[in-house]
């Protein structure tokens, strides 16, 4: 094990108009343990070109000792944003957490140890829902918004990498002024690990390091839910390994929900929604094989 506390890790936000969210996590970055074992920083990239975020990102450095950066990524898009926080990154490690999370207080060196233990590339942990506001009992009994979980040690593929909850070694940027490309509106994590392990880097998976993300009232609206089913789907057809098979697979799958639709509504609410946005995700991939793009946004906010 390092022990070593000139290691250094720069902690990256992409953070767009969610300053109450944003203000919970860099308040939670703030109590983290270190055990001595590194130092850390904590980088804010805004992808809001009204710098909405700065001022409170100003606020919190002011107050604060741990060294914090703010840099405007003013073109909407995820993975430029991510790019601009590699940018200014300049630890050893650079860990990724989203701005509507927030760790618990030994998620960074509980990522840390595990990477230096299994001796990997990068390492992920669990992602868990947290609700601020009691949601509706169909989200609750349809698992929405619950992400899988795996044994600590689990070698993850491609599909299952993911920037939520992860610590990565900063060689891994190395050389590339675009780790992720800005092609993609979403999945542009899953791409990054399928290059990364193609070349032969290894991630594991941390069941401890816990980080939550609030699930706010719009995500459980039914139109929400289902817009980003079908962008979901419709951005499908440029991940790594999309085929005809995958295409065979929707058009066979979506016959087969919408005649589940009727029994699924008699089983309950929960089971009829979760049909429907199975039956999204399929229709938005067949569309975009089409050439069809339903959704025009880059991006489902609202």
């Amino acid at each position: 094990m390092l022990s070593d506390s000139s290691r250094h890790i720069s902690v990256c936000i992409c953070t767009f108009r969610r300053l109450p969210l944003l203000k919970r996590l860099l308040h939670a970055l703030e109590e983290q343990e270190t055990d001595g074992l590194f130092t850390f920083s904590i980088i804010v990239a805004d992808n809001d070109g009204a710098r909405s975020a700065e001022a409170l990102v100003a606020e919190f450095a002011a107050e604060k000792t741990i060294a914090v950066t703010y840099c405007l990524q003013p073109q909407q898009n995820i993975s430029l944003t991510r790019n601009k926080a590699i940018e200014n990154a300049t630890g050893d490690y650079v860990a990724f957490i989203d701005d509507d999370e927030f760790p618990i207080k030994r998620w960074l060196v509980t990522l840390f140890r595990a990477l230096n233990e299994y001796k990997v590339d990068g390492v992920l942990g669990p992602v868990k829902r947290c609700f601020d506001q009691t949601p509706p009992t169909w989200v609750i009994e349809g698992n929405f918004y619950e992400r899988a979980t795996y044994v600590t040690g689990f070698v993850i593929d491609w599909r299952k990498g993911r920037t939520g909850n992860v610590l990565l070694k900063r060689d891994l940027f190395a050389g590339d002024a675009r780790p992720f490309r800005p092609e993609f509106r979403q999945g542009e994590d899953q791409e990054f690990f399928h290059r990364m392990i193609e070349k032969g880097h290894r991630f594991i998976w941390c069941n401890e390091a816990v980080a939550y993300e609030v699930v706010p009232p719009i995500r459980w609206n039914r139109r929400f839910m289902l817009r980003r089913a079908l962008l979901r789907g419709a951005m499908e057809p440029q991940t790594p390994g999309f085929g005809p098979r995958s295409i065979i697979r929707s058009l066979v799958a979506v016959p087969i929900y919408l005649a589940i639709l009727p029994f699924a509504a008699v089983a309950g609410h929960h089971k009829f929604m979760t049909a429907l946005v199975s039956l999204c995700d399929h229709l938005g991939k067949l569309f975009a094989v089409v050439g069809l793009n339903p959704i025009k946004e880059p991006y489902v906010t609202e």
